[in-house]
């Protein structure tokens, strides 16, 4: 007798279940590896700043130890923040408080945050767009935009423009990478960045848009208000 049986609709079935598993642990070992190494950076660089004499910890080693160490902290502090946020939205546990938003005004306080060796953004904004959306959400997908597609890039290009009932945000710059949650395995990403895309992915989802890629770079489709 053939004791299989199919899964209620809407339920996944055992194989789909054992795959999922399967996708998230490969996904959590990857975020593991990827904090483990700039945290071990900064944990070693701090210990030998610790044991250099006053007049050595002040000078040009000093200096050197003191910018590894920023830098590997910098790196950790957004891939906690972008892994944080995904595990939130994944679990539906963000309060989402959508608000009119003035894209002009918004996009131009994303950028003035970026650092001071980012690329030029060029900005490419209709007057009076609008968006609906959570303001903290927006700014944490357009930032994580932003800084990837800054990846050996020597200026970006955002570009503003309106379909129906939808706001296209286009963000254009270096190679764009996979949206993809990435994997044990899969290429590091020395600034910090590995998942900010995943993580934007998420975010429009959850403010009932989309974010794809295409010939002109990143796409990120918002309610318009």
């Amino acid at each position: 007798m053939d004791e299989t049986r199919t899964p209620p609709e809407g339920r996944p079935s055992p194989s789909e279940r054992e795959a999922e598993e399967g996708a998230r642990a490969a996904h959590l070992g990857f975020v593991a590896h990827e904090i483990r190494n700039p945290l071990s950076t900064a944990l070693w660089t701090s210990e030998l700043m610790v044991r250099l004499a006053p007049a050595e910890r002040s000078g040009a080693r000093g200096e050197k130890l003191a910018g590894l160490c920023l830098r590997a902290v910098a790196r950790v502090r957004l891939l906690i923040e972008d892994h944080l946020l995904c595990e939130r939205l994944d679990a539906g546990g963000y309060p989402v408080r959508p608000e009119r938003l003035a894209l002009a005004e918004l996009l131009g306080a994303v950028v003035s945050r970026m650092p001071a060796d980012h690329p030029p953004v060029e900005q490419a904004v209709p007057a009076g767009a609008a968006v609906l959306a959570d303001r903290l959400l927006l700014e944490r997908a357009l930032d994580g935009l932003l800084g990837t597609a800054a990846w050996d890039a020597t200026g970006l290009r955002v570009e503003v423009t309106q379909a129906g009932d939808s706001v296209q945000i286009t963000v254009a710059g270096g190679p764009p990478g996979s949206l993809e949650d990435p994997r044990k395995g899969a290429p590091s990403d020395q600034r910090g960045r590995a998942l900010s895309l995943p993580m934007a992915r998420r975010v429009a989802a959850v403010l009932g848009g989309s974010l794809t890629v295409d010939g002109r770079g990143y796409v990120l489709a918002i309610p318009a208000a």
